[in-house]
């Protein structure tokens, strides 16, 4: 005589998402081999679950892959805020941000880099300064060339297009989220540093490199900025 034996709805729902878990370690560890075998590192192979489809983002940027092996989404900081200058802590200093990374898009012909570097970025910086004593304002415009991010915290660099005289200058800024007690700050490249002595050991302010910045020293007072983190993108290989 045979025995019918009835299945446990539960049973089943549990078996069915250990399978799922499976397949989604596999994937998983099949992008990981692919990553190796293309010579592009993930910083991490975290997987996402969506409606029951998991996801690996090879680009170190949590959320579904974006064609190819780009992510889905760039490096970027936006945001605006009046910080809190020490050196001057009756002025009113603003700035905004609005600045997102554009890999190898500033072509350097004649270097090893001929396609541009993993940092180029595009978009915006302004800033202006109002003098309390005077009632003077200093403002500037200037366009993003590099932007770096690690967490929290983004580098950028930008040069002045507006009409000062610091015209085409290239400044550095720092940004830090902050979240919580833990507040926003930024910093930027004429306040507090960027200073060096010539052959005769005169003081001068030397030229800023791409994506150079010191650390987001000033809090903010008002405002915020958002900085999405992205990892490098490791440079194209013909044939791969």
């Amino acid at each position: 005589m045979f025995r019918i034996r009835t299945h446990n709805r539960a049973a089943v729902r549990t078996a069915r998402a250990a399978r799922a878990a499976r397949t989604a370690r596999v994937a998983a560890a099949a992008g990981l081999a692919l990553a190796a075998l293309s010579g592009v590192a993930p910083a991490s192979a975290d997987t996402l679950s969506t409606d029951g489809v998991s996801t690996v983002s090879l680009s170190g940027e949590s959320g579904p892959a974006g064609r190819g092996d780009r992510p889905e989404r760039t490096a970027s900081v936006s945001g605006s805020a009046r910080i809190s200058y020490a050196f001057s802590p009756d002025d009113e200093i603003r700035f905004t941000v609005d600045a997102r990374a554009k890999p190898y898009s500033r072509p350097l012909p004649g270097t090893n880099s001929p396609n541009g570097l993993p940092t180029d970025a595009v978009g915006t910086v302004r800033y202006s300064h109002r003098v309390a004593a005077t009632g003077e304002v200093h403002s500037a415009e200037a366009e993003v060339d590099c932007l770096s991010t690690g967490g929290p915290v983004a580098t950028l660099t930008a040069v002045i297009g507006s009409d000062t005289e610091n015209r085409k200058e290239r400044i550095g800024l720092s940004v830090y989220q902050g979240s919580g007690r833990d507040g926003a700050r930024l910093g930027f490249s004429w306040g507090v540093a960027n200073l060096d002595l010539d052959a005769d050991q005169k003081p001068y302010q030397p030229v800023v490199g791409t994506c150079m910045a010191p650390a987001p020293f000033a809090p903010v007072l008002q405002g915020g900025f958002t900085v999405h983190h992205v990892e490098l993108e490791a440079p194209r290989t013909p044939g791969r």
